[in-house]
Parts: structure tokens; C-alpha cells; sequence
């Protein structure tokens, strides 16, 4: 077998598969390199979802002449110089991977001005550098990236749709704002400004982002334990949210999702937040540069911790200390307003109090280590050891068994078909369980069962014919989202509409509705959408019919006749008639609407026959 060595324009496009996979991972390594520049102010724009345009402005430390052509090449990079240093990264980028791979799959052009110099700028296209030429420009650089993966058809073919890939760019914007919330950022998509911040304190970032009111909902927190600084803002106890979008952690000021701070949290708001609620943080954590490897995959989207259990430990006792309202809770409390910008590396110090075991023992009476049945947690002496395990895989069905049992149900469905004509109403139980008798056969039917499912079946033949009539509201009702939320339901609005929703956008990330259908009229719309998008962990497609199909369910339970209330022969004998004699029904809740007894059951119950 032969051995190729490959060419620079072939291993810079399989190095920008690991980098830029989509348009906001480009966005992404652009903007941090702009912090790193020193740029206190940073403009993005982009077109078309980032596929046809992404432009990043910024009034750094710019580029020379001279090392404009080495910004383009592979493994250059002005934050590294040796390979110990990177056990102590204090830079977003460090890499030097970043522009050699954006430009090999787009056409990039880079105009840069350093202090005391004159602006110059430089093209590349699909990897070919073109000559560096005198330009017009202010201090700082603009990189301009067009037509990405123009050149590599199939990356590009498996891009999402313009609306979607924007929607993740806007969530990365969002991202940035909160973790420099010194810098006043701008940022424009298909030419409408979705965010702006001016650099003036993290309560003010969060307003823009989130919208100002968000904030009397939030603790804001200022902790240091066993080497850890803990800051930033958590939601109060009955402050929560539907899905996992509202939470940000940054780590030495690097956005990273990472499962041994996510379950401490998870854990500490454990007995605060119902099932499918999540809680909302925005949160530092300030570490030594020398004890997180942030060198663990080129999106630098992971982080290691040298010591799990400490971390876990220090960040849960203090969430939970300031939720339980206990007495170090003033300790963990910050004073208004919030401190605006990241410490330097220098500043973050090991505690020296302790050592390492006197930490770990401190902390075995604070964490909680393993889930009961009950939702309890059982205690121990060893800190907690993270692991996420695969679900395991889903036996293969037999086709011939699924069509075996399929074939039963319908026989068994017919079976349970009686002619309403030959029953005999004889009475009720409880105010709730009606009697019907045909020959030696008896049937209990749920008065509320089998009524709720009438009327769902009624409201969903509606939804179906598209025969529902929209009832307008006296007041609109504003719902405020954020950017994957706003483009989940801008994706549906059509579905929406179609199902007697009146929906419009409404500025920023938020929509009104104006009318509802007109057989939910009553329905809480702030739980109805909490429950729409409260299946968008991590951004998951979920079908919007099954979540109407529950919310009719609902309806129809409300509407119900209810056990208790008594109905009159008439009416029992109505109820029947329009089941059509089916006691196989069930309710939307899947509850059974009958239950059949036979006349040798009975007389086994009074010891007649055996």
C-alpha cells in the first residue's frame, strides 16, 4: 500500500471539518479571536444563516503587514510559543488552526490596521492566498467570510436551513454577551439588529439578552471554596425554565458544557423544580489555568478538571447553601452590581487553608452522591465519580409478532363493540360509575372517562378537517423566548396558525398571540408553551401535533362531566349512544373508559360456583 503525503489545500479542508463544521462554529473562532486581540467593541454580521456572509468587526490590537500572510497559514498563532505552554492557556484561541481552515473552505478576505500603522488588507480563496494590498480602514481587523463550503459540496448539502443555522449563530452571540460583558458587542442577521450590549456590567448583559426583568427572578452569587471561584447569577427556588437553553456556564471565560458542574447544579435544585423543569444559570467558574485542560477537542467546547470531586463538591454546596437559604449563604451572595469582567489567571489561587484531603472530608457531609427511588440522596464517604453511560440498544422487533399482535387488538376491538340497542341502563355508583346489562354480561363505564374522550375525539376531528375557529383574546399575549426557542416556533407558526393560533413576531425574540382556538378558549398559554418547548433538549425535532394532541386532552378533561355529578337516566342513556357501544375506548389519558364483568365472574365473588 502506498503512502501519500498530502497536499496543504487537501489537509486544510479535513482540519476544517474538526474546526468549522457549520457557520457559527465561524463565527465562533472569529469573535475569539477579536477578544484576544483586545477589541472592546465587536460587530457581527451575517446573510443567509452565515452561509453566504459572516463579517466580524472588531477594534483590536490588528494585523501587520508582515504577518498577514501567516495568518493564513496552518499553525500560526500568536498565543502559543512552545508546548508547555499550553498546560496554562489563558486565551480563547491558541490553536492557530482557525483561519487556514475557515479561508481553504470559503472566499475570506482579512482587512487589518494596527496602531501607528496603515491599514492593509489580504484575500484567500478555497486556500489560495492572494496578494497583501494597501486598503482603507480604522483601527482593528474585519474578517470577511462568503459562500462557505462553497468548494466542498457535501459539508455544504448537509447544512441546515438558513433559519435554523441563524438560530444557532444567534445562540452563540448570546453566549459571548454573557461571557464578556465588558465588551459591547453588536450583532445583525439578514440586516436586523438582534442584539446589542454596550460593555457595562454582567446585569446589564443579561437584560439584553434575556430582557431586563429577568433579573428580579435571580440570586447573584460571589464564592470562593477550596480553590474554586464560583459567580455570576442563578435563578431563585421557584424561578425555573422549560429546557436546558437557559443555562451557561463558562469556565476561565470559555463557554463549555460539562457534565460534573451540570449535575451539581442539577442536584442542589433537586427538590425545588418539578419534573421537565430545569433551572436557569449564567455562571463562572474562575479557576488556575494549570489545573483545566481545555485542550481536549478543537472546539474547545469540553474542559477537564484535575480533580472532578472538588469542583462538583465546592460548586453544589454553594448553590444549594444559597437555595436553602442556610447560614453561609451571606457568604456566597455578591453585592449589587456584579463584578463586570473575568480575573486575571494571577488572581485565581488555590486556597491554602486546607489541603486537598481536608477539602475532600469537608465536603463528603455537603454533596449528595447517589439517587434514591425516592428522589433522596444516600451519603458516603467517597465525593461523587461522574460517569454518563449510553442507553442501551433496543432489542429488534419481529416483524411477524408486531403483526401477530396487531391482528389480536382488532379482534379484540371488535369483540368489544356492543349494540347499544340491547343494553339496559340499571343505575349508578358513586355518582360515578354508571351500570349497563345485557344478558350475563355487565358494564361499568367512567362516566368522566368516557365523556373527556368524546370530546377530545370531537376536538381533534376539528383540528384534522381544519374546521377551528379562532377566538380572539381581549389582551395579547406576549411570549418572550430565547434565539433556539424563537426560531423553533417561527418554524412552526404555519402548523400554529393552521390549528386557530393567531401568531405574529414581535420584535427581538418574542411573539404575540392574539387568538386561540376557540375550543381552548381558557387555556393557560404560559404552561401550553412551556410544554411546546420544553422538548427542545438539546434542540431536538418534536412534533408539534402530539403536543396539541395533549394539550386537547387537557381541554377535554376540563370540559368533562365529572365524577360526582349525577346524571339523569336520559343522559346516561345519551352518553351510551354516543360511544356507539364501544367499551374498548380509553381516555387521553389513557385510562379505560369500561370494565366488562360477566355473570359467572360475579357469582364466583358471592361463592355460587368455583
Amino acid at each position: 500500500m502506498k503512502i501519500n503525503i498530502l497536499s496543504p489545500d487537501v489537509y486544510n479542508k479535513i482540519a476544517a471539518g474538526e474546526v468549522v463544521d457549520r457557520p457559527y462554529s465561524v463565527v465562533k473562532e472569529l469573535v475569539e479571536n477579536a477578544i484576544d486581540a483586545g477589541a472592546t467593541e465587536i460587530c457581527v454580521e451575517i446573510e443567509g444563516g452565515g452561509k453566504r456572509l459572516i463579517r466580524v468587526t472588531d477594534n483590536g490590537g490588528g494585523i501587520g503587514k508582515d504577518d498577514l500572510v501567516r495568518a493564513y497559514s496552518p499553525h500560526a498563532t500568536s498565543k502559543l510559543s512552545c508546548a508547555e505552554d499550553l498546560f496554562g492557556v489563558s486565551t480563547l484561541g491558541f490553536r492557530g488552526e482557525a483561519l487556514a481552515s475557515i479561508s481553504a473552505v470559503s472566499r475570506m478576505n482579512i482587512v487589518s490596521k494596527p496602531a501607528d500603522e496603515e491599514a492593509h488588507s489580504l484575500s484567500c480563496e478555497g486556500g489560495t492566498v492572494g496578494k497583501v494590498s494597501p486598503a482603507a480602514g480604522g483601527k482593528g481587523t474585519e474578517v470577511t467570510v462568503r459562500d462557505l463550503f462553497y468548494n466542498t459540496p457535501a459539508r455544504l448539502k448537509f447544512l441546515k436551513s438558513d433559519g435554523q443555522e441563524e438560530s444557532d449563530v444567534t445562540n452563540m452571540m448570546a453566549r459571548f454577551i454573557l461571557s464578556r460583558p465588558e465588551i459591547s458587542f453588536t450583532y445583525l442577521a439578514g440586516g436586523k439588529k438582534k442584539y446589542h450590549s454596550y460593555g457595562d456590567g454582567l446585569s446589564a448583559a443579561l437584560a439584553s439578552v434575556y430582557g431586563a426583568e429577568i433579573l428580579s427572578e435571580l440570586y447573584e452569587i460571589n464564592a470562593d471554596k477550596h480553590g474554586v471561584r464560583l459567580r455570576g447569577f442563578i435563578g431563585n427556588q421557584n424561578f425555573s425554565k422549560p429546557n436546558r437553553s437557559y443555562q451557561s456556564l463558562f469556565v476561565n471565560g470559555r463557554y463549555v458544557i460539562n457534565q460534573t458542574v451540570s449535575a451539581a447544579i442539577s442536584n442542589a435544585y433537586a427538590s425545588y423544580l418539578m419534573k421537565r423543569q430545569y433551572p436557569f444559570y449564567v455562571l463562572f467558574l474562575d479557576l488556575p489555568p494549570e489545573i483545566v485542560d481545555v485542550n481536549v477537542h478543537p472546539n474547545k467546547a469540553d474542559v477537564r478538571f484535575a480533580d472532578n470531586q472538588i469542583v462538583y463538591g465546592s460548586v453544589y454546596s454553594v448553590v444549594s447553601a444559597v437555595l436553602d437559604g442556610n447560614s453561609r449563604a451571606l457568604e456566597y451572595l455578591a453585592e449589587l452590581p456584579p463584578r463586570a469582567s473575568a480575573p486575571k489567571a494571577e488572581e485565581v489561587k488555590p486556597s491554602r487553608e486546607m489541603t486537598l484531603a481536608e477539602a475532600k472530608k469537608e465536603l463528603q457531609f455537603e454533596i449528595p452522591l447517589t439517587a434514591g427511588k425516592t428522589g433522596g440522596y444516600a451519603r458516603s464517604e467517597t465525593p461523587p465519580i461522574l460517569e454518563v453511560h449510553a442507553p442501551a440498544p433496543a432489542p429488534a422487533a419481529d416483524a411477524f409478532e408486531e403483526n401477530r399482535r396487531m391482528l389480536l387488538d382488532r379482534e379484540k376491538k371488535k369483540q368489544q363493540r356492543v349494540d347499544p340497542a340491547t343494553l339496559a341502563f340499571k343505575g349508578e355508583l358513586f355518582r360515578t360509575y354508571l351500570i349497563y346489562e345485557c344478558g350475563d354480561d355487565a358494564y361499568i363505564v367512567d362516566q368522566h372517562a368516557a365523556h373527556e374522550r368524546l370530546i377530545y375525539d370531537k376536538l381533534r376531528a376539528k383540528i384534522q378537517a381544519r374546521t377551528v375557529v379562532a377566538q380572539p383574546m381581549l389582551a395579547p399575549y406576549i411570549l418572550r423566548l430565547n434565539a433556539q426557542e424563537f426560531s423553533f416556533l417561527e418554524k412552526n407558526a404555519a402548523y400554529l396558525a393552521e390549528i386557530g393560533f393567531e401568531i405574529e413576531e414581535f420584535g427581538g425574540n418574542s411573539f404575540k398571540i392574539s387568538a386561540v382556538p376557540g375550543d381552548l378558549i381558557g387555556i393557560d398559554l404560559e404552561s401550553f408553551f412551556a410544554e411546546v418547548l420544553s422538548s427542545m433538549e438539546s434542540l431536538r425535532a418534536i412534533k408539534l401535533a402530539d403536543l396539541i394532541k395533549d394539550r386537547l386532552a387537557s381541554a377535554a378533561c376540563k370540559a368533562a362531566v365529572k365524577g360526582g355529578e349525577k346524571l339523569t337516566d336520559s343522559e346516561a342513556k345519551a352518553l351510551l349512544e354516543r360511544m356507539e357501544g364501544d367499551m374498548g375506548l380509553k381516555c387521553p389519558h389513557g385510562r379505560p373508559v369500561a370494565v366488562h364483568l360477566k355473570k359467572s365472574e360475579v357469582e364466583k365473588l358471592f361463592k355460587r360456583i368455583v
